[in-house]
Protein backbone atom coordinates (compact mmCIF):
# COMPACT_ATOMS: atom_id res chain seq x y z
CA UNK A 1 0.00 0.00 0.00
CA UNK A 2 1.32 3.45 -0.96
CA UNK A 3 1.72 6.23 1.55
CA UNK A 4 -0.48 9.19 0.67
CA UNK A 5 1.68 12.20 -0.18
CA UNK A 6 -0.65 13.98 -2.60
CA UNK A 7 -4.30 14.97 -2.46
CA UNK A 8 -6.52 15.90 -5.40
CA UNK A 9 -9.65 17.80 -4.31
CA UNK A 10 -12.40 18.24 -6.90
CA UNK A 11 -15.09 20.92 -6.65
CA UNK A 12 -17.93 20.65 -9.14
CA UNK A 13 -20.63 22.71 -7.42
CA UNK A 14 -20.24 26.32 -6.32
CA UNK A 15 -23.65 26.90 -4.84
CA UNK A 16 -23.44 29.81 -2.44
CA UNK A 17 -25.82 28.26 0.08
CA UNK A 18 -23.84 25.01 -0.03
CA UNK A 19 -20.96 24.20 2.28
CA UNK A 20 -18.99 22.48 -0.50
CA UNK A 21 -16.70 25.41 -1.40
CA UNK A 22 -15.70 26.04 2.20
CA UNK A 23 -15.29 22.31 2.85
CA UNK A 24 -12.89 22.04 -0.09
CA UNK A 25 -10.90 24.98 1.26
CA UNK A 26 -10.92 23.53 4.78
CA UNK A 27 -9.73 20.12 3.55
CA UNK A 28 -7.06 21.74 1.35
CA UNK A 29 -5.63 23.69 4.29
CA UNK A 30 -5.80 20.69 6.61
CA UNK A 31 -3.95 18.37 4.23
CA UNK A 32 -1.38 21.03 3.36
CA UNK A 33 -0.65 21.61 7.06
CA UNK A 34 -0.04 17.85 7.31
CA UNK A 35 2.71 18.31 4.69
CA UNK A 36 0.82 16.84 1.74
CA UNK A 37 0.98 18.19 -1.81
CA UNK A 38 -2.54 19.55 -2.44
CA UNK A 39 -4.18 20.33 -5.78
CA UNK A 40 -7.72 21.68 -6.05
CA UNK A 41 -9.54 21.21 -9.36
CA UNK A 42 -12.45 23.51 -10.12
CA UNK A 43 -14.54 21.91 -12.84
CA UNK A 44 -17.99 21.88 -14.31
CA UNK A 45 -19.83 25.08 -15.14
CA UNK A 46 -20.47 25.76 -11.42
CA UNK A 47 -17.28 24.53 -9.73
CA UNK A 48 -15.10 26.92 -11.69
CA UNK A 49 -16.89 29.88 -10.09
CA UNK A 50 -14.85 29.46 -6.91
CA UNK A 51 -11.85 30.69 -8.91
CA UNK A 52 -13.59 33.78 -10.29
CA UNK A 53 -12.34 37.00 -8.78
CA UNK A 54 -14.58 39.78 -7.55
CA UNK A 55 -17.51 37.71 -6.29
CA UNK A 56 -19.85 39.57 -3.93
CA UNK A 57 -21.04 37.39 -1.09
CA UNK A 58 -20.84 37.19 2.67
CA UNK A 59 -18.37 34.30 2.43
CA UNK A 60 -14.73 35.31 2.08
CA UNK A 61 -14.01 32.99 -0.84
CA UNK A 62 -11.38 35.14 -2.50
CA UNK A 63 -9.41 35.67 0.72
CA UNK A 64 -9.62 31.97 1.53
CA UNK A 65 -8.34 30.94 -1.91
CA UNK A 66 -5.52 33.50 -1.67
CA UNK A 67 -4.52 32.04 1.70
CA UNK A 68 -4.51 28.55 0.21
CA UNK A 69 -2.34 29.69 -2.70
CA UNK A 70 0.10 31.32 -0.27
CA UNK A 71 0.33 27.95 1.53
CA UNK A 72 1.41 26.28 -1.71
CA UNK A 73 -1.93 24.76 -2.66
CA UNK A 74 -2.40 24.58 -6.43
CA UNK A 75 -5.72 25.56 -8.03
CA UNK A 76 -6.65 24.42 -11.53
CA UNK A 77 -9.73 25.59 -13.42
CA UNK A 78 -11.06 23.38 -16.21
CA UNK A 79 -11.18 25.29 -19.49
CA UNK A 80 -14.26 23.41 -20.73
CA UNK A 81 -16.40 24.54 -17.79
CA UNK A 82 -15.10 28.08 -18.23
CA UNK A 83 -15.99 28.11 -21.92
CA UNK A 84 -19.52 26.89 -21.19
CA UNK A 85 -20.30 29.97 -19.09
CA UNK A 86 -18.05 32.41 -20.97
CA UNK A 87 -15.48 32.80 -18.20
CA UNK A 88 -12.16 34.13 -19.47
CA UNK A 89 -8.81 33.30 -17.86
CA UNK A 90 -8.34 37.00 -17.04
CA UNK A 91 -11.36 36.74 -14.69
CA UNK A 92 -9.68 34.16 -12.46
CA UNK A 93 -8.11 34.97 -9.10
CA UNK A 94 -4.34 35.15 -8.88
CA UNK A 95 -2.98 31.66 -8.42
CA UNK A 96 -5.84 29.89 -10.22
CA UNK A 97 -4.56 28.39 -13.46
CA UNK A 98 -6.76 27.50 -16.44
CA UNK A 99 -5.95 24.00 -17.74
CA UNK A 100 -7.38 21.91 -20.59
CA UNK A 101 -10.01 19.36 -19.59
CA UNK A 102 -7.77 16.50 -20.73
CA UNK A 103 -5.25 17.59 -18.06
CA UNK A 104 -7.94 17.03 -15.41
CA UNK A 105 -8.60 13.56 -16.85
CA UNK A 106 -4.84 12.84 -16.75
CA UNK A 107 -4.62 14.01 -13.12
CA UNK A 108 -7.36 11.57 -12.13
CA UNK A 109 -5.45 8.71 -13.73
CA UNK A 110 -2.11 9.77 -12.23
CA UNK A 111 -3.48 10.02 -8.69
CA UNK A 112 -5.46 6.78 -8.97
CA UNK A 113 -2.53 4.79 -10.40
CA UNK A 114 -0.23 6.13 -7.66
CA UNK A 115 -2.71 5.24 -4.90
CA UNK A 116 -3.08 8.88 -3.84
CA UNK A 117 -6.17 10.53 -2.32
CA UNK A 118 -8.91 11.87 -4.60
CA UNK A 119 -11.82 13.63 -2.90
CA UNK A 120 -14.80 15.14 -4.72
CA UNK A 121 -17.57 17.49 -3.62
Amino acid sequence: MNKVTKVLLLLKDMIYESTSPMEIIRFAKYYRKKGLDVTVVLWGSMGILLGKKGKKHRMRYEEEVEECVSMGIKFFCCDMGAKIIGLDESELMNGVKMVPSFRIADLLLEYQEAGQLIFSL
